[in-house]
Order: C-alpha cells, then structure tokens, then sequence
C-alpha cells in the first residue's frame, strides 16, 4: 500500500475478534421515546420481547429487492426509526420487526403524528404479526412458510447492453439473471422453514433468454487490450432456459449473531442506486457469514460510539477465468454515535485462485499484510483489497426531511479517507418528501471509478488487478457498482406513494465511460417508470417500462436504442403452519 495505517489494521482486526466478546456487551439502553417495545406492554413482557427479537429467534433475511425496505426507509427518514442500519443489508424479519416496534413506540408518543407515517407502521405491523408473537418462539415453535410465488416476463426489443465489466448494462441490480433483446421470463418461488433458533431459506427461480451473436473481432480485440488477456476466440451467447437458485442457505442464531452458510445476498451501502464493495448486481456467492442482528453498545468509553453491528463473510466466486476460482471475503462495522449520524468502516479482499495457494499464511495476509498486492511472489501476495466507508447524516433543522449520505472505496489503500484522492465515490441526497406534495419524495445520486490520482487510467484500476483480470466478479457480472471501471453516472428517482404499497416511481440514469479505457468512450442515458400495485392483500402488480439511448462507437458507430417493458405477479401466501 501507497502508505501504512496501522489504526485501521488494529480497526479491522477487532472487528474480527470481538464478536466473541460481544457476546457479554450490553444492549443499548433507550428511553422511552426510543425503547424496541410497545408502550402498551407491561415492562418485563417489554422487555422478554425485546430480548426474544433482538437474540433467541431464528429468521430468514429479507430479500433486497422486497418492497419491505422502502416502507422502513421511508419511516427512518420521516423520523420515525432511529435504530436503522442503512449500510448493511439484508436485514432478518427479526431486525425489522424491531424496528416496526421502535416505530410503534414514537408514535404513541408522539401528540402530532403523521397520517402517512401512521399507515406505513399499520401495514408492516401487519405483515410482521408472526415475528411480534403472541406465543413464546424459544419453546421450540417450528414454522413452515412459502413466501412467495411469482412470474415476470421481460421483453427487450432494440439491442440492449449486457456486459458490465466493460460496456454496462441495461438492466442493473437484478442479481445477475440473464437477458437478451427478445423475449425473457423469470418463474419463481421464496420460502423457508424455522424451528427455535434455526432457520432454512430457498428461493429459486426459472430463467429464460434468448441467444445472441458473438462479439466481432474488434470488439473482442479491445477487450484483450483492456483487460491485459489473450484474443479470445468468437463465441455466441448461448440461449438461457435454467432452474437456479438464488438466495439457498441455513442459518442458526445465538446471543443475537446470525450464523448462516448458502448462498447469499449483501447491499453494504446506504445508496439506493449502486453499492462499491458488494450489490445485488450479481448472483449472489456461496459465503459463511456472521451477522449482527441486534445494535449493541461496547462497555467502558467505547460507549460514546454508540449502538453498533458487525458483519463479516468468507466465500467464493465462480465463473472467473483469470484466474480461476477465487476466494473472497469482507468484514464490515457500523455504528451510531448519534442517532442521526451513522458511519461505516468496510474492507474486501480477493485473493486464492489456480497459481495462488490457499495456505494459512495466505488467509493471514490477505487479512493484515501492508503488502501492495502488485509486485510480490504468489506465495507472498496478499491479494488484492478495497477499502471502504460509508456515512448517512440526517441534516440538522431538517431531521424528518433530508438526508445526506455516502459510498467510498479505495483500492489497495486501508480505507478511502487515508487517501481520498485516489478513491471512488458515490455521494446522495434524499428528500422525505416535496414541499406541497408530502406523498412525493426525490432521490438523487452521483457515481465516480475515475479517481483524481488513479495510476492506471485505462480501466486497469478499480475492479481490475495485474493478477486478478476479472476482478470483483461472480459469473461475469460486477458484484459491485454497475457503473464499473472507469465510469461516470447520476441516478435520480421520484416515488409518488399512493399508499404505504401502492406506488408509481419515475427514474434517470446517466453514465459516461471514459475514452481511454473503451476507445472513443461511451454514454448512455435511460428513462423509467415503475409501478407497483396490490391488486389484492396477498397479489402484486409490479410493470416497468425502460427507454435507453447509448452510444459506443466500439459496439456500433449510431447511437442505439432499446425499450425496456416487465410485469410480474407475485403471490404472497398469508398462511404460517406451527
């Protein structure tokens, strides 16, 4: 690394290590307008329910793309749930059902309470009726729930952009499934079993696209030379007709860790739009990975860093061909000191493959080593690790109306603010609501993996590596920001919310790619609209209609255009066998 920072060494290796002793921390204490329970019960049975949802139930996480998490959002930022983790995704239906109480707290306290504030707690308390319980989950309670059903069908007609470690992509954050112009369905299922404290979780899906031609030799050409490989030969993208499962794992929880080990999801930013270190961008990697579900607060003058979570994964990545079979892992930790600032410290390393052994040494470089990852034997080499920090701060005089926040990442450096110069950025801006129109909220956020002082600018930086040439990537697709290497963008977004679940969202997208990584560079530009409508308690309606513009002079000299249409159904069954 360019410069050693043995604090955040220190940072990191705590992290890792205090998850044994956490387990004797203290819970935050609140008073009463923050206290997890509702105000209506009596204090011990407060207090076992907080307990209960905070350490002793075993739970599914809910999946990223659930229509639960603007519903919490939208709480959080109206002022509503202090206690969120914007950060670190996905959270268990435990976690959310805490915060449905914390919500439920404030405004029973509340003499002024908002009308809409007041539907969204009404119909997430709905849906988490389970979790709240009426009986007591740690007598050895066993539950079998299908929790969804649902059927999308995508047609792509113009000829779309499907290559996010070089050109982009038309469509982004949709877990690495498959498309083509033409016709594209997606067939799925969620569901999951628990007993006490453990939990098995599935969701698995049939996927078709259509097939399309290889990439001529120019083009195949400038992708060699980008990313340092040999002249691959012609292969067409064959046609996709697969069963695949997504989110598949079983998890345990003890003294309010979730253990779980499958394959799994991360969001580990607080933007809505992208992700630098781990998305749903791609299909989701089999890891272990060990979770906080419960805010906790360390003894002695570490208090003063307020309520805290950990999360920590190990896993692999497949697909990748140069090399072969990688590890990865990240540790991630957040905290609040105050209850309207939230900041993170994040690391990720990739390292291991065919011509890198996994040894023990191996493990520990790649944790601690000062050690650049360029320029070091394969037995020394400590892979290649990013950096990141993320920070969410609810504007003073606007607390229930603007929110500030922010995705960095470094490469090969401990952490982004060590060298902010040579760091990516992605900074945000979130308004609650508009002035005259309080159902109409506005979202709006900036992308750069151009770095002011980056020493390789021709796309051989962020998500590229002198070992590692398809960096960062789980079946060829970025598991971090869509924007890629070398890449600009804005994202903006306007939800207009008919009700808590009924919603009409108009969105932007701008990304530009620079020349000397894609010779004559790129741009793009795309606009949507997104509906989504429970046509009944347990049915939903969600259609999206997309218009894109690129220009890619490596791909086609004219500017090329692409319209975009979805519509899916999903069932939610309501029914819970005990």
């Amino acid at each position: 690394m360019r410069r050693e920072n043995l604090s955040l060494m220190v940072v990191v290796a705590f992290a890792w290590a205090m998850p044994l002793a956490s387990l004797q921390a203290q819970e935050p204490s609140h008073s009463r307008a923050q206290d997890m329970s509702s105000p209506a019960v009596p204090g011990s049975v407060a207090r076992e329910r907080r307990s209960r949802l905070g350490k002793t139930i075993g739970s599914p996480y809910v999946e990223l793309d659930s229509w639960i998490y603007p519903m919490l959002d939208r709480l959080a930022a109206l002022g509503y749930i202090h206690s969120e983790f914007s950060d670190m995704r996905p959270w268990t239906r435990v976690e959310c059902a805490r915060m449905v109480q914390e919500a439920e707290t404030r405004l029973d306290v509340e003499q002024h309470v908002s009308s809409e504030a007041q539907r969204f707690y009404t119909a997430l308390r709905n849906e988490f009726q389970s979790e709240f319980g009426e009986s007591n989950p740690t007598s050895g309670q066993k539950t079998v729930r299908l929790e969804s059903l649902y059927s999308r069908v995508t047609g792509i007609s113009g000829p779309p952009l499907n290559d996010s470690y070089h050109f982009g992509q038309t469509l982004i954050n949709n877990y690495g499934r498959p498309y083509q112009e033409g016709f594209n369905t997606y067939n799925g299922f969620s569901g999951y079993a628990a007993a006490g404290r453990f939990v098995v979780y599935a969701r698995g899906e049939f996927q078709h696209a259509p097939s399309a031609p290889a990439y001529p030799l120019s083009v195949r050409q400038v992708i060699a030379t980008a990313d340092a490989n040999a002249l691959q030969p012609a292969a067409p993208f064959a046609a996709k007709d697969q069963f695949l499962l997504l989110d598949a794992y079983a998890a345990a929880t003890f003294a309010g860790w979730n253990i779980s080990f499958g394959k799994q999801s991360l969001w580990w930013a607080p933007n809505h739009g992208g992700a630098f270190l781990f998305s749903n961008n791609a299909e989701p990697i089999y890891m272990a990975r060990v979770s906080r579900i419960a805010p906790f607060k360390l003894p002695w003058f570490f208090r003063l860093l307020g309520p805290m979570k950990w999360d920590l994964f190990f896993g692999k990545l497949c697909g990748n061909q140069y090399p072969p079979g990688p590890l990865i892992h990240g540790e991630k930790i957040s905290f609040k000191p105050t209850r309207n600032l939230e900041l993170s410290f994040s690391r990720t390393a990739e390292f291991g493959g065919v011509g890198r052994p996994i040894t023990l040494g191996a493990i520990y470089r790649s944790y601690f080593s000062f050690q650049s990852s360029v320029g070091y034997s394969p037995s020394q080499n400590p892979g290649e690790r990013n950096g990141g920090f993320n920070l969410s701060y609810r504007i003073p005089g606007f607390r229930n109306w603007i929110t500030l926040y922010g995705d960095l990442m470094s490469r090969d450096d401990p952490n982004p603010l060590d060298a902010p110069r040579r760091a990516s950025w992605n900074p945000g801006l979130y308004l609650a609501w508009i002035p005259r129109v309080p159902r109409l909220d506005f979202r709006v956020e900036a992308v750069n993996t151009n770095p002011l002082s980056s020493s390789a600018p021709d796309g051989q930086f962020d998500y590229w590596e002198a070992y590692y040439h398809d960096l960062y990537t789980n079946k060829n697709n970025l598991i971090g920001d869509w924007i890629g290497r070398q890449g600009t963008g804005v994202q903006a977004w306007s939800t207009y919310w008919f009700s808590p679940q009924n919603t009409i969202q108009f969105g932007y997208r701008h990304a530009k790619v620079s020349g000397s990584f894609i010779p004559s560079g790129e741009t793009l530009n795309d606009g949507s609209v997104t509906l989504n409508w429970w046509l009944h308690e347990n049915v939903q309606l969600s259609a999206f209609l997309q218009y894109e513009k690129w220009l890619a002079p490596v791909l086609a000299l004219n500017p090329q255009t692409n319209w975009t249409s979805s519509v899916q159904i999903t069932l939610w069954p309501k029914s819970l066998k005990r």
